[in-house]
C-alpha cells in the first residue's frame, strides 16, 4: 500500500530529527525538541487514519520517536552518570528511515551519545585527562561493562524478536492446518450427503421394482387359479359322474 501524505511528511521530519540528533548541539538549541513534539502529533494522527501503515511499520515509527524523546530527556539530566544510564535504556530503531541509510540513523546516534556520555563520565570520575595506568585500567573496565550491558540488551531484543516471529509463523501454520481440516470436513460432508441422496434414490427404485414384481406375480397366480377352476368345471360338465 502506498504511503499517505501524512506518512511521507512524518518520514521526512523523522529523518531531519535524526540528522539533528547526530550533530553536536548547543544547550540553547530548541529545534529538535519542537520537531519531536510535532512527530508525536503526526504519529497520533497517523494511527487514527483508516489507511494507516502496517502494525510493524507503526511500531518502528513509535520506537524511533520514543528514542528521540528519551534522548532529549536524558540530555536534561544533571550528571553524566545519569545520562549514561538513561542512554543505556534507550531503544533505537531497527530499520533505516530512508533508502540512503545502510545502518539505522537512530542506532548511530545511540552509539555516538553513549560514547560521548561515557567519555564525560570517565572524565568526571577520574578528574583529569592524564590518566595513570590504574585509572586507564578502570576506564577500560568501565567501557567493557557498558559494552557488555549494551550487547546483552541487543541480544535480548533479537531473541524477543525471533520468538515473536516464531510464534507468528506457528500461529499461521496452525491456522492453515485448521483451514485445510475444515475444507476436508466440508468436502466429506458434501460427499456423504450426495451418497445418502443416491442411496435413497436407489432404495426408492428398488422398492418400486419389488412392488411391480409382486403385482405381476399376483396376477399370474390369479390367472392360473381361474384357469384351473374353469378347467375343473369343464371337466365335470364334459365327463359326468359315473353311476
Amino acid at each position: 500500500m502506498a504511503a499517505t501524505r501524512l506518512e511521507l511528511n512524518l518520514m521526512r521530519l523523522l529523518s531531519r530529527c535524526e540528522a539533528l540528533a547526530a550533530e553536536r548541539r548547543d544547550p540553547e538549541e530548541w529545534r529538535l525538541e519542537k520537531y519531536v513534539a510535532a512527530l508525536e502529533d503526526m504519529l497520533r494522527e497517523l494511527k487514527k487514519q483508516a489507511s494507516k501503515p502496517a502494525p510493524e511499520l507503526l511500531n518502528e515509527y513509535t520506537r524511533k520517536v520514543d528514542f528521540l524523546k528519551g534522548l532529549l530527556e536524558a540530555e536534561k539530566l544533571s550528571s553524566s552518570m545519569e545520562k549514561a544510564l538513561a542512554n543505556q535504556f534507550l531503544a533505537p530503531g531497527r530499520t533505516p528511515t530512508t533508502a540512503k541509510e545502510r545502518t539505522p540513523a537512530t542506532k548511530t546516534v545511540h552509539l555516538q551519545t553513549k560514547a560521548r556520555c561515557t567519555g564525560q563520565m570517565r572524565s568526571e570520575l577520574l578528574g583529569t585527562v592524564c590518566l595513570t595506568s590504574d585509572e586507564k585500567q578502570s576506564a577500560v573496565e568501565l567501557d567493557a561493562v557498558l559494552q557488555h550491558h549494551q550487547d546483552v540488551q541487543e541480544k535480548l531484543a533479537e531473541e524477543m524478536l525471533s520468538l515473536a516471529r516464531s510464534l507468528k509463523n506457528n500461529t499461521l501454520a496452525a491456522q492453515n492446518v485448521i483451514k485445510q481440516d475444515n475444507q476436508t470436513l466440508s468436502h466429506s460432508l458434501r460427499m456423504a450427503d450426495q451418497n445418502f441422496e443416491k442411496l435413497k434414490d436407489e432404495s426408492d427404485r428398488l422398492e418400486q421394482h419389488a412392488k411391480k414384481s409382486v403385482d405381476w406375480l399376483l396376477w399370474i397366480m390369479l390367472i392360473v387359479v381361474c384357469f384351473i377352476f374353469i378347467s375343473m368345471i369343464l371337466f365335470i360338465r364334459i365327463f359326468p359322474k359315473l353311476k
